[in-house]
This record gives C-alpha cells, sequence and structure tokens, in this order.
C-alpha cells in the first residue's frame, strides 16, 4: 500500500473515532479518544527519539556483525527497524532525495551489508564479505601410516 494512502487512512480512522466518540459519549468521549490518539503518538514518538539517541552514539554505517545483521532482515521492514537493530545510521551510497535509497553497514571483520529501501521499506539486500586471502602458514602433511 502507498505510504501517503495510509498515512490518510490512518488520519481519517482517527477522525471517525473522534466523530463516533462524540455521537455517543459527548465531550467525554471526545477528550478519552484523543487522549488515546495522543498516547499512541507520544509512544512512537518516544520509540524514535530512543533509537536515534542509540545511533548517535555509534559510528555511520557500523553494526556489530553483518552476518547476524544478514541473517535478521526481512522485506519489507522499515528503516527505522533497520536502524535499531543495528543500533548505527547506515552509509548512505545513493544520491540524496534519490529512489530507491541505498544503505551500507560494514562491521570489524569488512564484512558489509548493502541494503535498498523504497518508500522506506526494505526492498532487498546483499552480504558482502572479504576474499579470503592465501594463507602463510600451512600445516605440515602428517608421515606415511600415522593417525592425525
Amino acid at each position: 500500500m502507498n505510504t501517503r494512502v495510509k498515512n490518510a487512512a490512518l488520519a481519517l480512522a482517527a477522525l471517525f473515532l473522534v466523530y463516533v466518540a462524540w455521537q455517543r459519549y459527548g465531550w467525554p468521549g471526545v477528550v478519552a479518544v484523543s487522549g488515546g490518539l495522543l498516547m499512541w503518538l507520544l509512544l512512537h514518538f518516544t520509540r524514535l527519539m530512543t533509537v536515534m539517541k542509540r545511533a548517535a552514539n555509534r559510528p555511520i554505517g557500523w553494526v556489530d556483525s553483518a552476518v547476524m545483521l544478514n541473517a535478521k532482515l526481512k522485506t519489507g521492514v522499515t528503516l527505522m527497524h533497520v536502524i535499531a537493530m543495528t543500533r548505527a545510521l547506515g552509509e548512505r551510497l545513493s544520491a540524496e532525495s534519490e529512489e530507491p535509497e541505498v544503505f551500507r553497514w560494514t562491521d570489524g571483520s569488512a564484512s558489509s551489508v548493502t541494503a535498498t529501501f523504497l518508500g522506506g521499506r526494505l526492498q532487498s539486500w546483499a552480504l558482502n564479505r572479504p576474499a579470503a586471502g592465501p594463507t602463510t602458514e600451512t600445516a605440515p602433511a602428517p608421515a606415511p601410516g600415522t593417525a592425525p
């Protein structure tokens, strides 16, 4: 569903609730429903501020484990949900105000997750792991006839 349509439907539902409260209970009903709607808005605002406060304390584009982030992601989650999971803002790879938005989160082993958001919702993501270079240490071959 389009975000604008969804927001308009939510606003109409809120107005409908206030109207029904007015018809059934008068001003006390309007006050009760308005108080409930205000509490709902404040809860969402508090969650947003908590997520952003946690993200402000971390470097941009940092995640503890890119592999775990890759395993937890699901199509359709919001950018705010991903920021809450990573506790960091993503490194923007796309141009400002361009759709789709592309962000990257990288961990300490240089593994990264690149996520594509369309309309604020996760559409696709890819795990990028660095290629393992040749090892300088090799185990000696066991002597013939011996158990490893």
